[in-house]
């Protein structure tokens, strides 16, 4: 999972509330396997006109196509819980959506595929939206828990300690387990090698096995 620690970039601004999974990432495409290349299906219905020609939606519009940073309005993500949504996010190379609040298993995704949910209410969310509009570029740093706007203004954070660290180090919940538990999961593995020997056979001592086996 790619790291994620400070970012600087323009902000697309997308006002509407209820943005649902289904509007970030429609249902027809959810047979594709791969997440490379989902990024090209990211909010397919607002992007492109029934003719294949592209809108005038604001991902299509420079700077915002280049945009790291979606300002969304309240109850962002909602709807089913496809992790494709985030994958595609994540793929066009948004790596960071602030909304006053967000689907609950959008939000928690965000974090498990190294995309950084900022819930940021009231008046702050509305000058973080301004500032988005303006297309001068906005700064979110996770290591000071901060946004930074154009104007200076700088707008302090809550993240939880431990999605606040697995984002920083690029950490799944898998590498997460790996790196906290590391010798303990290293002590186990030397006890179970030592106690049943036979479950750790190299490819050649399966080669021969195998071979014994057949001679039978």
């Amino acid at each position: 999972m790619q790291k994620f620690t400070k970012i600087t970039s323009p902000a697309a601004a997308l006002r509407e509330a209820d943005v649902d999974t289904d509007v970030i990432f429609p249902a027809r495409f959810l047979l594709l396997l791969d997440k490379a290349g989902l990024g090209k299906h990211l909010f397919h219905e607002r992007r492109h006109r029934r003719d294949g020609t592209r809108t005038d939606f604001v991902l299509n519009t420079p700077p915002f196509d280049q945009a790291e940073i979606l300002v969304a309005g309240a109850n962002f993500g909602s709807g089913s819980s496809r992790e494709q949504a985030v994958w595609a996010l994540t793929d066009f190379g948004i790596r960071c959506v602030i909304a006053p609040s967000f689907g609950e298993i959008f939000y928690s995704n965000c974090f498990k595929n190294g995309a950084l949910p900022l819930v940021i209410q009231g008046d702050a969310h509305e000058r973080v939206m301004l500032a988005a509009e303006s297309g001068k570029p906005i700064t979110v740093d996770l290591e000071t828990q901060t946004v930074e706007l154009p104007d200076g203004e700088v707008i302090g954070l809550d993240i939880d300690p431990y999605r606040r660290r697995t984002l920083m180090l690029g950490l799944d919940e898998i590498g997460s387990i790996l790196a906290d538990d590391a010798d303990e999961i290293a002590a186990f593995e030397a006890r179970l090698r030592a106690s049943q020997p036979w479950l750790f056979l190299d490819d050649g001592r399966l080669e021969r096995l195998f071979a014994d086996t057949r001679a039978r």
